[in-house]
C-alpha cells in the first residue's frame, strides 16, 4: 500500500503568512518606512493608512502621467514632482500636520489628473469676455477630487481648484478666478487684473 503524504506545517501555514505579508504591504505607503527620519512627514505617512492610501493613489496617477509625458521636453513632470514633495514636507510647520498633507496629496492627484487626462472631461467650453470675440477664456471641467478645472486664454493656462460657493461654480487657479453662474462667468487673468466679464459662446 502506498504511503499517504501528509503536507507539512510549513506547507499549510506559507500561504497563511504571504496573505498577511500581502494586507501589511497594502497598508503601506509607495515608500519604504524602514528609514524614515523620526518624526517627519514620512513617519506620519507611514504610521496613518489613510495617509499611506493616499500616497500609493498618488504613485500610481503620477506613473500614468508619466507615460503620457515621456515626450516633455523639459521634463516638467518630474521637476515639479519633487518640488511637490519639498512642499508637501513643509506641512511640518502646519499646526494640523495631518490635514495639510492629506490636503497636499488630494490636490496633486487631481492636479496630474486634470493636466494630463486622466480623468473625463466636460468641454471645451468658449467664454466671450467683455463682448469681444478676439478676448475668449476657454475652460475643460474635470471630475476629479477636488473638481478641477484649466482654463486658456492666449497662451497662458492656468488650472484651477474649486472653491466654497452660495451660487453657480467658483475656481480659484494662482494668480486667476473663475465664477459661472448661468452662463456667465467673472474671470480675473493675473494678478491685480480687473474683473472680465463674460458670456458662453453660442
Amino acid at each position: 500500500m502506498n504511503a499517504v503524504c501528509k503536507p507539512s506545517a510549513l506547507a499549510i501555514i506559507a500561504p497563511i503568512f504571504a496573505v498577511i505579508g500581502g494586507a501589511a504591504s497594502a497598508q503601506s505607503p509607495s515608500f519604504s518606512c524602514d528609514q524614515v527620519a523620526p518624526g517627519g512627514i514620512e513617519e506620519m505617512i507611514c504610521k496613518d493608512s489613510e495617509l499611506s492610501s493616499l500616497d500609493r493613489k498618488l504613485s500610481d496617477v503620477y506613473a500614468q502621467a508619466a507615460r503620457k509625458a515621456t515626450n516633455e521636453h523639459p521634463p516638467v513632470l518630474q521637476a515639479e514632482q519633487r518640488g511637490w514633495i519639498k512642499g508637501r514636507d513643509e506641512c511640518w510647520k502646519s499646526n494640523d500636520k495631518r490635514s495639510c498633507v492629506q490636503g497636499e496629496y488630494e490636490r496633486r492627484i487631481a492636479e496630474l489628473q486634470a493636466r494630463y487626462r486622466l480623468v473625463p472631461g466636460i468641454g471645451p467650453v468658449t467664454f466671450i469676455c467683455d463682448g469681444d470675440p478676439r478676448n475668449e477664456v476657454i475652460t475643460t471641467f474635470f471630475q476629479t477630487d477636488p473638481a478641477t478645472m484649466i482654463a486658456e486664454r492666449g497662451d497662458s493656462v492656468s488650472l484651477m481648484f474649486v472653491q466654497p460657493s452660495g451660487s453657480g461654480a467658483r475656481y480659484q487657479g494662482r494668480n486667476e478666478s473663475f465664477w459661472e453662474h448661468q452662463g456667465e462667468a467673472t474671470v480675473t487673468w493675473g494678478f491685480g487684473a480687473p474683473e472680465m466679464h463674460c458670456k458662453k459662446s453660442p
